[in-house]
């Protein structure tokens, strides 16, 4: 059996290849290896298209650790790139995001933000790219080279006029950007677009300059967020997908901490329903503890009322359109067509192709799999990391760079604890006291 890989450059296919070999999720080059995602196409499709034409979503995606849920934000990532949307993924963490302090999570956002033509942070590439388009709707009009300052300066009053209504300092420093753009300080741009982009400890002179004044807050930053959407929209992006990713860390907090966040996360569902940010697809993703135990969403009830989806039926029938998404998660053979998946991805890009197809053929990979999750207490759901870190690293580049090496025979796999997870150790502690190199029997 071999799978259709075409769409992925040699540049793409030898990163996504790199990021398995690594243990790490790949950023890009997703859609082969989505498996079992089909049935989310149409839903999200269909809510990314109702974003671009100016709605707002917001989605609660659910599932285990193993469960592919930064996988499922990443795949949904490149969906919405690909209708030119602008994406950002941002840990939620006590110490660095805490999610109850939103001007913090404005400022990861914008250190985050990628396009499908600038890598992160493309903040300021956007903010240029804004301006670029208003001046050239204000020649369009007819401005002459002496009228385009003004001109300029009109149509961002104009565009900004909403914002401006609760973030005032947002467009000010927008046009004070423009001005030292201008007039070639570079210092104070780029003072005022960290500024902008929620970076504290602007220096006060340079603030002063402009016209604005402190550091931004946490209701400050709804303001902002509905000026970054506006600039994104006016500059060729008509949509934002902005991932809050692990919301599940919230149950390790403080008691008061905690429920602060919780009512963020409930304040910016809110927002997002009332249509004060057009152009935002918003998700969040969590383990179902977070769900549905005491120490998460269940402790604030207008947020669990907002959340609340039925899981009850056979996850066959779960609806893609509900507000809260259950990932099924993987079975072994859902992780063997995986693992055909990335070797038919390898085989590709290869010299030695129709040695990879023969010597790791897909009665091997189910092998394979059968003996990772085995390693594992048997828990599927916590494999594909490992089984896919040893399928490149350890089979696949072996297959491809030694003539005579025949994973069958040559190739005993273990498991040590310094490449495995906390998860991981766990479900392979359920198997032995020691997990000092745990033998894995194909």
């Amino acid at each position: 059996m071999t799978t259709d890989v075409g769409g992925l450059s040699p540049a793409r296919r030898s990163r996504l290849i790199d990021a398995l070999r690594r243990g790490a999720v790949p950023e890009s080059g997703l859609g082969p290896l989505a498996v079992g995602l089909r049935r989310f196409e149409t839903a999200v499709d269909d809510e990314l298209d109702a974003v671009a034409r100016g709605t707002a979503v917001f989605k609660a995606v659910r599932g285990e650790y193993g469960s592919g849920k930064t996988f499922f934000t990443r795949w949904l990532g490149e969906r919405a790139k690909q209708r030119n949307f602008a994406v950002a993924e941002v840990q939620v963490s006590e110490n660095e995001t805490p999610l109850h302090k939103l001007e913090t999570v404005y400022r990861r956002l914008t250190e985050r933000l990628a396009t499908s033509s600038y890598p992160p942070s493309a903040f300021r590439p956007v903010i240029d790219a804004w301006f670029y388009a208003l001046e050239e709707d204000a020649l369009s009009a007819g401005s002459s080279e002496e009228e385009l300052p003004s001109a300029v300066a009109d149509l961002m009053a104009g565009r900004l006029a909403e914002v401006s209504r609760t973030a005032p300092m947002f467009a000010t420093a927008l046009r004070g950007y423009h001005q030292a753009q201008e007039a070639a300080d570079g210092a104070t741009a780029d003072s005022l677009v960290a500024w902008l982009g929620g970076q504290p400890h602007v220096a006060a002179a340079v603030r002063r300059t402009a016209g604005v004044r402190g550091d931004l807050d946490h209701f400050g930053a709804l303001g902002f967020l509905q000026g970054l959407l506006s600039v994104l929209k006016d500059s060729g992006h008509p949509g934002l997908l902005l991932v809050l990713d692990e919301v599940e860390t919230l149950q390790r907090v403080r008691s008061d901490a905690r429920d602060k966040a919780l009512n963020s996360l409930r304040q910016l569902i809110d927002e997002v329903h009332s249509g004060r940010f057009p152009g935002l697809y918003l998700v969040v993703t969590g383990t179902p503890a977070f769900y549905d135990g005491p120490q998460g969403v269940n402790r604030l009830a207008p947020l669990a009322q907002r959340l609340a989806t039925d899981f009850s039926t056979d996850a066959r029938f779960d609806n893609p359109r509900a507000v809260q998404l259950r990932l099924p998660g993987f079975t072994v053979d859902s992780l063997t067509e995986l693992g055909i998946r990335v070797r038919d991805i390898y085989a590709t890009g290869s010299g030695t192709s129709g040695r990879v197809q023969t010597v790791v053929d897909d009665s091997y990979l189910a092998d394979l799999a059968r003996a990772v999750t085995g390693g594992l207490g048997g828990k599927v759901g916590v494999a594909p990391r490992l089984f896919l870190k040893k399928l490149v690293a350890d089979v696949l580049d072996r297959v491809d760079q030694f003539d005579d090496f025949d994973p069958r025979q040559h190739y005993a796999p273990t498991m040590s604890p310094s490449e495995l997870t906390e998860v991981e150790r766990n479900a392979a502690a359920l198997l032995a006291e020691s997990v000092d190199d745990i033998a894995l029997e194909l």
